[in-house]
């Protein structure tokens, strides 16, 4: 690696050169300076219930929104993005059940784990006498503030975080640190006069620009929910087994999206098109071992079972989805009579 870097200038360039090379398609570095208005947002969202059966975000508030909470003498958060996205669309075969992109490939809590840790070991190597903590998506850390500060992009109105380069297909961690690096210059808004994630939510879960009720949001009921769903959540769901992306997929700047370099994120195929069939009849050990290393593991066995049956409310449909069914039509072939029998 060389000598190790003699400013903090040159620290920071070290840094976000590593960065690249391991697969990092953004990184941004924020100043330790939290506004009121962080703590104030927050405080408001769970004021108004937005939370709905997350009860961990309501606890201690205040360390969610003060870093040095986190880490005592936090001088610098250190943000990164990964994207996620690939140029393999939904399955559109047989009414498939529908799973969210973030969960195609490998849980990000897992690939962005093993990015930061290196990340953070060579910054453990260059700058010795630093404290550092890293985040993805699990500490009490504001991410989605913190990655706007650093410069990577901004919040968009419907809560998601967006970038010009990757839309909003991206995965955000980071490392906070005592080192004090440099700061990038904090990101724009660029949502500009645009709705059409407001207009096209399903639930209508944005109750209002950049506020997200999840009370509402299909991908609260469908991953974080425990127990049975309270009546007419189940008829809003719209084939959604797994989170949505009804949001993201109308978002302009997702027009823009590139296919990721990261192979932990290409897709599986059970994944684009769930086999519900084998799913539904999993033992929760069996759920366990299949699961282990996707983020479908954060709905349980039993939230993933709920989903499917939840999406097949008649009876007869009900056990054509389990059974992945198709209609005899789409079976005839020229070795067939009109009536599906043999010739």
């Amino acid at each position: 690696m060389g000598n190790p870097p003699s400013t903090p200038g040159q620290l920071r360039e070290r840094l976000s050169a590593a960065a690249h090379d391991l697969g990092i398609d953004c990184i941004g570095f924020a100043r330790v300076d939290t506004p009121d208005s962080d703590r104030e947002r927050l405080l408001e969202w769970l004021t108004r219930g937005y939370h709905a059966g997350m009860s961990w975000m309501a606890r201690d508030p205040d360390r969610r929104a003060q870093i040095t909470r986190v880490l005592p003498g936090a001088r610098t958060v250190i943000s990164i993005a990964v994207n996620y996205s690939t140029d393999v669309g939904p399955c559109d075969d047989c009414g498939a059940l529908k799973v969210s992109r973030f969960a195609w490939g490998e849980d990000y809590h897992r690939v962005l784990g093993r990015k930061l840790k290196a990340l953070g070991d060579l910054l453990a190597q260059w700058a010795p006498q630093a404290k550092s903590v890293s985040c993805v998506d699990t500490g009490p850390v504001m991410e989605k503030p913190w990655a706007q500060r650093a410069g990577i992009g901004w919040i968009g109105k419907n809560g998601n975080f967006l970038t010009r380069n990757f839309g909003s297909w991206v995965f955000l961690g980071e490392i906070v640190t005592t080192a004090e690096l440099p700061p990038d210059v904090p990101h724009a808004d660029f949502c500009g006069s645009c709705t059409r994630c407001i207009e096209t939510c399903p639930t209508n879960a944005i109750s209002e620009p950049y506020v997200v009720d999840s009370q509402k949001c299909i991908a609260y009921w469908t991953i974080e929910h425990r127990g049975d769903f309270p009546e007419g959540i189940a008829e809003d769901l719209d084939g959604w087994i797994f989170g949505c992306d009804v949001c993201q997929d109308v978002c302009p700047w997702n027009s823009f999206e590139r296919s990721t370099r990261e192979p932990a994120f290409l897709p599986s195929p059970d994944a684009i098109c769930p086999p519900t069939a084998r799913w539904v009849s999993l033992t929760e050990d069996e759920f366990q071992q299949e699961f282990a290393a996707s983020a479908l593991h954060r709905a349980g066995r039993d939230g993933l079972v709920r989903n499917i049956r939840s999406q097949c409310q008649d009876p007869l449909e009900s056990v054509l989805r389990i059974l992945d069914w198709k209609p005899i039509e789409d079976l005839q072939d020229e070795d067939m009579t009109p009536d599906g029998k043999d010739r």
